[in-house]
């Protein structure tokens, strides 16, 4: 039997289409992943294993293929765990194919069945988006970063278990109202202001202007003058984020997994990078390419 579900995949900062198809065969018992996976999509197979046999579904004594559309863009991250999983129950007769028609997912499993949090929901909702497919089931704990959506069914999802009776009908999952950039906005704590600085009255001119006029700022005194406090307050006295600036900064931020546990970032972003980082930490790179300081500060300091 075969089944076929929606997800996503990462781009540097940019979503894209997945279909997970999975196919049921007779034949000696094996799993197999295809589709340019890398080593990280291939441990899949271990943990829907696991999850699916903790959570009591049992797992097929056959032939099982899974082929990860289309085969000649890489894909990376433990996000197709859950669709993997749920095709997987598809095949064998516990979910109806229909059910699956028209919905996004992707999340990452536990050995017990539970859904862990991802890199890149941002970036993979709105990719959803743009091509049409509102209905998302997403963990619940990468739901605060994309509550501001609009438009977006939202299904947060802690356990296969719940993925499973959601899709099933025995408990559906009632989607979320979406909350305002605006109501964000009012719910913000800013930590360090500027109006806790006391003196400085030169220092505090200097950064004024430079906020005001896009300036760079060379700050030289003795430890202990204030120099690191008045950069910290900094974002403070900057013109607010706007919900586009926002996106932007937060799919950068989500991407490279530092999203803040309020999600949509509110307040621009600060780096404070030590002088003996190195040019990868700075600029970004790596095997798998992920954004830098220089990157993460988009949109702030």
């Amino acid at each position: 039997m075969l089944s076929s579900v929606l997800s996503c995949g990462l781009s540097g900062i940019d979503g894209f289409a997945v279909t997970v198809e999975v196919n049921l065969a007779n034949g000696m018992p094996m799993f197999d992943i295809v589709g340019l996976p890398d080593a990280s999509v291939k441990e899949s197979r271990e943990r829907v294993r696991a999850a699916a046999k903790n959570c009591g579904y049992g797992f097929p004594a056959a032939r099982l293929t899974v082929n990860l559309a289309p085969a000649d863009l890489k894909k990376e991250g433990p996000a197709f765990d859950l669709p993997i999983a749920l095709g997987m129950l598809c095949c064998c007769g516990v979910i109806a194919p229909e059910a699956l028609t028209g919905v996004c997912v992707f999340g990452e499993l536990s050995l017990d069945g539970s859904v862990r949090p991802v890199r890149g929901a941002l970036p993979m909702v709105i990719s959803s988006m743009e091509r049409g497919v509102r209905r998302i089931m997403l963990p619940a704990q990468n739901l605060n970063e994309v509550r501001c959506i609009e438009g977006a069914e939202l299904f947060p999802v802690e356990s296969l278990t719940a993925a499973v009776r959601h899709f099933t009908g025995q408990l559906p999952i009632a989607p979320p109202k979406p909350v305002s950039y605006a109501a964000l906005m009012g719910q913000r704590e800013t930590l360090e202001d500027f109006r806790h600085v006391k003196g400085q009255s030169s220092a505090k001119r200097a950064l004024e202007i430079a906020a005001a006029g896009g300036h760079n700022v060379l700050m030289i005194g003795p430890p202990g003058s204030g120099k690191t406090l008045m950069a910290r307050c900094m974002p403070s006295i900057l013109p607010d984020m706007t919900f586009a600036e926002a996106l932007e900064s937060t799919r950068i931020h989500s991407v490279a997994g530092c999203v803040p546990p309020s999600g949509l970032l509110t307040e621009r972003p600060f780096r404070s990078p030590h002088h003996t980082a190195s040019h990868a930490s700075l600029v970004g790179g790596g095997v798998n390419a992920l954004p830098g300081e220089i990157s993460k500060a988009h949109n702030g300091l």
